[in-house]
């Protein structure tokens, strides 16, 4: 490389970092839109949780086939994407393969790597069969119809390229593999296409691979900010606060709670509460849009990964109702999106658009398919919850609309006047645990 070229390659990796740093930005801003929740407890049970979930991939496997596969193209791609600290190095100041001064170490770590990128190009290449000529069911759903799908193929494109690109790289490395074809046990074999080629020819192809390889992780990285693989960066940060209580415990709004104690004790003194400012507006309750929701709800939304473990595990879904907890997760995410974008247009204040995340994006018919059973939230490789989403926009229905289902209103006013769900008297409530 000449000075250049030096150039050249720092203004591009400026470039390719500065639009990557914007695009968090974006995203930790749209996630600072919801609500504030305390998830600073536990801290060793939450670093326990990262490590097992995120990095170790742990529920992942209980699928194996595909658990397996994942964690062969996760752990491959990260590691082979370490050779980019030298393809820096390199760019910057114009040497070629700057740790080589490694020696045997160095053609460890190479063949290494090779031998990663053919076990994740034939991983990805099982991905891609599954998805578009075996055709599972659930990567074939209305929910994935358009971008969705799209967007799972461009990623399983780009892995190719670049796993391609890596190995073409270092074949096209004419010196390199005469000097030590040792450090390239799978190039090696695709060497021979450029052995009897004009040595400036194969010299102009290296640095066009390399080239190409860069500009293509750089590309890969802002498509990320696009992308439902934005899970390779916020798996980390979601498993950590994910929820640590049991699955069936839900959190209760403190305001309704107090008014329960208070009309349960007799002699509770209700003056004797915290002062009201009867200025300050009405507290909602529930959730109808997605600033109503928590900012681990609104990460969970940018994690999912679209891979549709929640939804085939759902029973609801599975005996033909409307609900979808994937789709949950990915409408909560749209509907963000939309009011980031809003947001950016307004130059930093939303402005409202006479939409919301309820009806516009999911209908009352969803919410209350769901029978809270947690298999979502089970089934979830990354521990995001839909079903948290899911109750605080059922509160929003009965708190604020009083717009419950008839035999939920007609359930509630038994308990009201009855103090039992059945139509039974106050006298003969009990009765049923003699049939």
């Amino acid at each position: 490389m000449n000075y250049l070229d030096n150039i050249f390659f720092a203004i591009l990796l400026l470039i390719g970092i500065g639009f990557f740093t914007i695009n968090i930005k974006k995203i930790i801003r749209n996630i600072k839109l919801g609500q504030p929740i305390n998830r600073s407890d536990n801290s060793k049970e939450r670093w326990k949780n990262m490590a097992m979930i995120a990095l170790g991939q742990s529920k992942m496997v209980k699928r194996p086939v595909a658990g397996i596969l994942h964690l062969f193209v996760y752990l491959g791609f990260i590691i082979i994407n370490i050779e980019l600290l030298e393809i820096i190095i390199d760019g910057i100041f114009g040497t070629h393969r700057a740790f080589l001064f490694l020696g045997v170490a160095y053609s460890c770590i190479i063949g290494s790597f090779e031998i990663l990128a053919v076990i994740v190009l034939i991983a990805v290449l099982i991905f891609w069969t599954r998805r578009n000529i075996i055709k599972l069911k659930r990567f074939v759903s209305s929910d994935l119809n358009g971008w969705p799908k799209s967007d799972a193929n461009y990623i399983l494109y780009f892995e190719i390229v670049l796993m391609s690109l890596f190995l073409l790289m270092n074949a096209s490395d004419v010196h390199q593999q005469t000097v030590g074809s040792g450090a390239f046990p799978i190039s090696h074999f695709i060497f021979p296409l450029f052995r009897d080629m004009n040595p400036e020819t194969v010299e102009i192809l290296e640095s066009t691979f390399w080239w190409i390889h860069i500009i293509g992780i750089l590309i890969f990285m802002n498509y990320l900010y696009f992308s439902k693989h934005l899970h390779i960066l916020l798996a980390f940060p979601n498993t950590y606060f994910a929820d640590l209580n049991p699955k069936g415990q839900l959190d209760n709004l403190a305001s309704v709670t107090n008014e329960v104690k208070l009309m349960m004790d007799p002699n509770a003194d209700p003056y004797a509460a915290a002062p009201v400012d009867e200025t300050a507006a009405p507290a909602k309750f529930g959730a109808s849009d997605v600033q109503d929701l928590n900012w681990v709800q609104l990460m969970n939304a940018y994690t999912c990964t679209e891979c549709g473990r929640c939804t085939s595990s759902c029973p609801a879904n599975q005996t033909g109702k409307k609900l979808s907890p994937r789709k949950i997760m990915m409408d909560t995410r749209d509907r963000l999106v939309e009011v980031g974008k809003n947001i950016d247009a307004n130059k930093g204040i939303f402005i409202p658009d006479n939409k919301t995340l309820l009806n516009d994006y999911i209908t009352p018919e969803e919410l209350w398919a769901c029978t809270s059973c947690n298999a979502c939230v089970e089934e979830c490789p990354v521990n995001i919850s839909p079903l948290s989403i899911i109750m605080d926009m059922r509160r929003y229905l009965v708190m604020e609309q009083s717009a419950a289902p008839m035999p939920l209103n007609a359930m509630m006013t038994n308990i009201e006047n009855n103090g039992a769900p059945w139509q039974y008297s106050q006298q003969d409530r009990l009765n049923w645990k003699n049939e």
